[in-house]
């Protein structure tokens, strides 16, 4: 069954310990971004861990193969279990962060190729020089051309995900953001679905973020995102 992340967009460590602790059993896994990370540091990491949760560490390394791999050896002394690259780093960087990551034995953290952020359209492509495809055509190339390389997944948006776990090999790690719950509002996402609609497509791990931290009641609405995702 697939795995319910939480994405702790909060500012510091108080906060995101408070939220894991009122969301409680329900919920074992949650996403620590770029925000959280840069004002706490590898302390929030921990205490995360701490408390018996698994952790996506969504940093989504983009730099020379030896940086990477040097920030993968980090995350993966952390004990994270999830961590994010950007794909167009190119194939020596993602066999980098792969080989790294491998040192780790059983515990290895998997890592997960960025393709196309799902704040992007059509449009934001053009703009940065990328032509001539569609979101789901240049997701479609860098995944493959990824997974080719060595990583154990991607975080791709629900709309992609449905024709990538037919064209990946068994065991592809699909994390998925943008989902959200029938009624609620899409925030900054532009390639959005429900959880049910993610899963039945493919999806390993939806990433849920303030349909979950910002309910009057975050234990209810985790519960019934669960719900809809075994539906």
């Amino acid at each position: 069954m697939a795995e319910l992340i939480v994405a702790l967009d909060v500012q510091t460590r108080e906060e995101a310990v408070a939220k894991v602790k009122a969301i409680g059993d329900g919920v074992g896994f949650y996403k620590i971004g770029l925000e959280l990370y840069t004002a706490e540091g590898p302390d929030v990491v921990k205490a995360v861990k701490d408390l018996g949760k698994k952790v996506f560490l969504d940093l989504k390394f983009h730099d020379i193969p030896r940086t990477v791999e040097r920030a993968v050896r980090s995350g993966g002394k952390l004990g994270v279990d999830l961590m994010t690259i950007h794909s167009v780093g190119g194939a020596a960087m993602i066999r980098a962060a792969a080989d790294a990551a491998a040192e780790f034995g059983a515990s290895a953290p998997k890592i997960l190729a960025v393709t196309v952020l799902t704040s992007m359209d059509e449009q934001d492509l053009r703009d940065v020089g990328i032509a001539g495809r569609t979101p789901a055509e240049q997701v479609a190339a860098m995944a493959k051309f990824a997974v080719g390389n060595g990583a154990d997944g991607l975080v791709c948006s629900p709309k992609e995900v449905g024709s990538l776990s037919k064209s990946l090999a068994a065991g592809t790690l699909f994390v998925t953001p943008g989902v959200r719950p029938a009624g609620s509002a899409v925030g900054d996402q532009k390639r959005v679905a429900t959880p049910a609609d993610a899963v039945r497509d493919g999806a390993t791990h939806l990433v849920v973020g303030r349909p979950i931290l910002a309910a009057d009641d975050p234990v209810a609405a985790a519960a019934a995102i669960l719900a809809e995702m075994a539906s």
